[in-house]
């Protein structure tokens, strides 16, 4: 964070508190960690942050719950979304909040492997041998580049930011019955062991998490103290999720587990020390998909 007043007038700024949309899913929970509620026991699995007047943002900022393992599942990537008329491809990124001993993410495979033994092991189930199930903490964090096979696993609280693409090609269910995306989805897919090693954050620490050249994306890690005042310095369009402490910004509340639209002339002052994820997608990025747009046609987690 960049420290010092901020000149720009209040109408300049931005600071637009998403809406918060509870989804339900099967793998989901009814028993929500705070701050989030859910009088009616609903079965929530993610939490969607959303611009009521532009749902078609490039960037899409989710809470992630899981009861159960979810699918086994792969996104293809802008070039291969694009020759299935798709507006996008999604690539993705998880920061853990919370999970139980024992949870694990599934990332890669434990070893290189023909399509012809994918299939195999998809038919016989032996790929959830095959999946490299690795175990977590809070404050680990993991890029999910397209092409990457990937599964969440049961227990977990965790923050998603991806492009905004409903694109799933679902490998495998463990026999729950629903749809498969075999030729999809094995045609993007690298059948190899994941090579990035995930990373530790802890709250307090400032740092970058991903480049612009890394994904379609930039993201970084914030911190600040109590009465911290300090500027936005990326350009364009910024996300901004508080996972610890409170706030304002430009002079409005914000808390952990909420989801801010904000700029590079958005002042963050900090009440309570704490953390935020911070996305980007710089000034010339696009912040709308045309009306309509084909992005969201198979299957979600």
């Amino acid at each position: 964070m960049r420290a010092g007043p901020n000149d720009a007038p209040p109408e300049a700024r931005m600071a637009l508190n998403l809406r918060a949309r509870a989804v339900d899913k099967p793998w989901g929970r009814t028993d929500l960690p705070e701050p989030f509620l859910n009088p009616d026991g609903r079965k929530i699995g993610e939490i969607w942050f959303e611009e009521r007047r532009n749902p078609a943002l490039p960037l899409l900022v989710k809470y992630i719950f899981t009861s159960e393992r979810l699918s086994i599942q792969v996104h293809p990537g802008d070039v291969d979304a694009s020759l299935h008329g798709l507006a996008s491809g999604k690539e993705e990124c998880w920061y853990i909040v919370d999970c139980e001993p024992g949870a694990v993410l599934g990332i890669g495979l434990t070893r290189r492997i023909a399509e012809t033994g994918m299939r195999a092991a998809i038919a016989d189930g032996s790929i959830e041998q095959l999946i490299d199930w690795k175990p977590i903490e809070p404050g680990d964090f993991v890029f999910i580049p397209a092409g990457t096979v990937h599964a969440i696993g049961a227990g977990i609280t965790l923050v998603e930011i991806q492009q905004n693409a409903d694109v799933t090609y679902r490998l495998y269910d463990y026999g729950r019955p629903r749809e498969l995306h075999l030729e999809h989805g094995l045609s993007v897919s690298s059948l190899a062991p994941y090579g990035r090693a995930p990373i530790h954050l802890t709250i307090g620490d400032t740092r970058p998490l991903l480049a612009p050249g890394d994904a379609p994306f930039s993201l970084e890690i914030r911190s600040w103290t109590v009465g911290e005042s300090s500027l936005l310095a990326p350009d364009g369009l910024c996300w901004f999720v508080p996972v610890a402490g409170s706030g304002s910004i430009n002079g409005e509340g914000f808390q952990r587990g909420e989801c801010w639209l904000v700029d590079e002339r958005s002042e963050i002052m900090g009440d309570a020390a704490g953390s935020a994820l911070i996305a980007g997608i710089g000034p010339d990025a696009p912040v709308s998909a045309s009306p309509g747009s084909p992005s969201n046609t198979r299957a979600a987690k």
